[in-house]
């Protein structure tokens, strides 16, 4: 049976970690939030609090949220005392190696053995920080990303020494939360940042060579494919798309920019199997007979009508002056 969490402390009270304290106070958890010290440890908790009343006050928390969250959060003792006796902890500090070892090290010490241990590390390595824990068995990145009480991915990565039953036991926390856990393996960025660099690295080369402006760059992305990717992701879009016209079009790119927009291997292998997505049933996310396609083009459709109904009434973005 999976193990059930119902108590956690975040250490950490800044915007990632506020927002995560929130999130699983308001998914029932009962909460602590623990910074540098006390008084900095109930300045969060006062922010956090307000922040709450607001977003129930703005519609984007539901009636009654900032109550739950006033009576599941708390704040007030030190890191030593909050880790105590509770189920699982999710340190949230400065993105540094040597301060989040220096941190985990505290955790671990003064935490239940049993304690799941949690690193919201966006780009570090779980190796690296793995050895200052005691007990490594029970220690996973669990990456959230900002802002925590709205973005509902959250990136699990396993270390050497991690157990199933840990992973479970998070992924089903995660699951009370509303929030959708994808293990991944433990590299630097991940898949998350891997991906969202690649793309920016990407932007600004087209900005750099003077193919587009930012402002019109930006625009494309939103617009265009940035459209779909809150409904599909880039698997299952090229398979709406063909696979063999993706072949095609890496190779137009490949001719201009070399090796770096090379046909990827895993593309080229399914193609090469007769596996051209949706069109002719056989896509590399899997099989489409006549009536799954018909529900995912309805689909498909219903959710792009829906975001542009959205965008219309939220308008545009603020922007910064230049």
């Amino acid at each position: 049976m999976t193990r059930t969490l119902n108590t956690a402390t975040v250490v950490g009270a800044g915007y990632m970690g506020g927002g995560i304290a929130q999130t699983l106070a308001l998914a029932g958890f009962t909460v602590e939030i623990v910074d540098v010290d006390v008084d900095s440890s109930l300045r969060g908790l006062d922010r956090l609090l307000t922040e709450a009343q607001q977003f129930e006050e703005q519609g984007l928390y539901p009636a009654g949220a900032a109550e739950q969250i006033r009576s599941r959060l708390q704040a007030g003792r030190t890191l030593k005392e909050a880790v105590a006796d509770v189920d699982f902890i999710e340190e949230a500090v400065f993105e540094d190696p040597q301060v989040k070892r220096e941190v985990l090290a505290q955790i671990s010490e003064h935490a239940r053995a049993d304690a799941i241990i949690g690193t919201n590390t966006s780009t570090i390595p779980v190796k690296t920080l793995a050895p200052v824990v005691a007990h490594p068995e029970r220690f996973l990145t669990v990456h959230f990303s900002n802002p925590a009480p709205f973005i509902p991915g959250v990136e699990l990565v396993s270390g050497e020494a991690t157990t199933r039953e840990t992973v479970e036991a998070v992924k089903d926390l995660l699951a009370r939360c509303g929030r959708e856990g994808a293990e991944v393996a433990d590299t630097p960025g991940m898949v998350l940042n891997r991906l969202q660099y690649a793309l920016l690295k990407e932007a600004a080369s087209v900005v750099e060579e003077g193919v587009a402006s930012q402002e019109d760059v930006d625009t494309i992305v939103r617009t265009t494919f940035g459209f779909r990717l809150g409904f599909f992701g880039p698997f299952a879009i090229a398979d709406q798309a063909g696979l063999d016209v993706y072949v095609s079009g890496f190779a137009t790119l490949s001719e201009a920019y070399g090796d770096r927009l090379s046909v990827p291997q895993l593309l080229k292998d399914n193609v090469d199997a007769g596996r051209h997505g949706v069109k002719n049933g056989k896509g590399w996310t899997g099989d489409f007979d006549e009536r799954t396609t018909q529900e995912l083009v309805a689909y498909r459709n219903r959710a792009y009508a829906r975001m542009s109904e959205l965008l219309r009434e939220l308008g545009p973005a603020p922007r910064g002056r230049k």
